[in-house]
């Protein structure tokens, strides 16, 4: 069994910033791709970022430039720096992983989401 924990998320005025972090646990024997997305009510989850293995990022379109993806995978933690942010940026933040365990090989797991809102 794998469980994603995210912690960081908050209430921050618009212009601030946060920083959200996602650790795996379990009988992990490698971690793929991890990554943030985010889903705003009324709206279709998106993706925020993503990070490879190797440290390849992608980011969203809305959150380029402003927000930093990064990971430790000695820890099998994964983070999101977010800066200058928007009340657009207000949603449910949640880790993905791509997680290889001893008994079930690759699957896909997520995490139970962190609230993210902005004031302006």
């Amino acid at each position: 069994q794998v469980q994603l924990v995210e912690s960081g998320g908050g209430l921050v005025q618009a212009g601030g910033s946060l920083r959200l972090s996602c650790a795996a646990s379990g009988r992990i024997m490698s971690i793929n791709d991890m990554g943030w997305y985010r889903q705003a009510p009324g709206n279709e989850r998106e993706l925020v970022a993503r990070i490879s293995s190797g440290g390849s990022t992608d980011y969203g379109d809305s959150v380029k430039g402003r927000f930093t993806i990064s990971r430790d995978n000695a820890k099998n933690t994964v983070y999101l720096q977010m800066n200058s942010l928007k009340p657009e940026d207000t949603a449910v933040y949640y880790c993905k992983a791509v997680v290889r365990t001893l008994y079930t090989g690759a699957g896909l797991y997520w995490g139970q989401g962190t609230q993210v809102t902005i004031s302006s």
